[in-house]
């Protein structure tokens, strides 16, 4: 428990005051942010707004997790070697079309199907490793079934199609909180919740252990002490950078911070044995993904027709008229209710067994 306390701590402290050096770096690189023509015209406003901050939630969680090691004595887990390899690798993707965008002064970075290749090749190597590294008791990372609050027994996948499910649910859960990271804050508050929320589920996980608590009640997870210091880490990391995201924003985490944050939640979906969950606790990121999905589908279909007024959904609620501060916290909430609501089911189950 003492390093939990100790990596949120230092992954707050890190973003908080770290953070506004990097404020003063970037802006004397000319690193600024660039905004598409097509977006709302409010936002031409925030045009060379510095970006790329998710470098500083990146490195804070990392310091913060190696200082909770160091002062507890213990090494680190397998579970969280892979989950900080995933957080890195699409942080690294995410940083490279940052600079894209910066250096060659456009909105668009990666091209969208080599950004996907990189993601593909980081959740491959994460998706081989997690399932292929047993622990002494014959335990892996992950599994081969599909989970909601446990694992499905009856729902087991071959390998191959393993490999695909994964990267279905890194992919979508990392473009899911890109999309999302539009308007000040908006992203960063809601995965400060999201990451909050895993705490407390690697907790109970721990306490509730089938290694230490057998029981027909008992979880199946591996490491999940561990994995509730990398989650307090990310969570204090965001909130600390929230103090300079949120509206008016002094910096933007860009792809860097996004790709990052969202190969982290699957990462923890996929190793809590809460995969069909992360839809609950993510619902906000569901619902800003799935207006994108719709837009372009009716747009096809309907030869140029458009449901919402623009995608991804707050954009659409911009162009009503909405203060986007407005927009940002009565999405918080909705964010928070997904959240609450994705704990009591996970509670529920373990008290009635269902």
């Amino acid at each position: 428990m003492l390093a939990i306390l100790i990596a949120g701590g230092f992954a707050l402290l890190g973003t908080l005051i770290g953070t506004r050096f990097a404020i003063k770096i970037l802006v004397r690189r000319g690193y600024g942010q660039l905004i598409r023509d097509d977006g709302p015209t409010s936002h031409h406003t925030k045009r060379g707004t510095p970006t790329m901050g998710g470098l500083v939630i990146i490195i804070s969680v990392l310091v913060a997790y190696a200082l909770a090691k160091l002062a507890t004595g213990f090494a680190p887990s397998a579970s969280t070697v892979l989950l900080l390899f995933l957080f890195c690798g699409l942080g690294a993707i995410g940083f490279i079309d940052d600079y894209i965008k910066i250096s060659k002064q456009r909105s668009l970075g990666l091209r969208s199907k080599t950004k996907f290749i990189g993601q593909a090749v980081v959740g491959l190597a994460f998706a081989i490793a997690a399932i292929g590294w047993e622990d002494n008791s014959g335990r892996t990372v992950i599994t081969h079934a599909i989970s909601f609050t446990r694992d499905f027994e009856s729902w087991e996948l071959p390998t191959v199609l393993l490999l695909v499910w994964v990267l279905v649910m890194i992919a979508g859960t990392s473009n899911g909180v890109n999309l999302t990271d539009g308007l000040d804050g908006l992203a960063t508050g809601s995965a400060t919740m999201v990451f909050g929320a895993y705490v407390f589920i690697n907790i109970w996980q721990n306490n509730q252990n089938c290694q230490y608590n057998p029981g027909l009640k008992c979880y199946e997870v591996r490491d999940p002490l561990d994995l509730a210091v990398v989650a307090s880490a990310l969570t204090g990391a965001c909130f600390g950078f929230l103090w300079w995201n949120a509206s008016p924003a002094k910096i933007f985490m860009g792809d860097t911070g996004s790709l990052s944050l969202g190969g982290a939640m699957a990462g923890f979906a996929l190793m809590t044995r809460t995969e069909l969950l992360l839809i609950v606790i993510g619902g906000l990121f569901v619902a800003i993904t799935a207006s994108v999905i719709l837009q372009v589908a009716y747009f096809k279909l309907s030869k140029g027709k458009r449901i919402f007024r623009m995608a991804p959904l707050q954009h659409h609620f911009e162009l009503l008229g909405w203060a986007e501060i407005t927009i940002v916290v009565r999405f918080w909430i909705i964010g928070g209710l997904s959240v609450i609501s994705a704990l009591g089911i996970f509670y529920w189950e373990w008290v009635t067994g269902v």
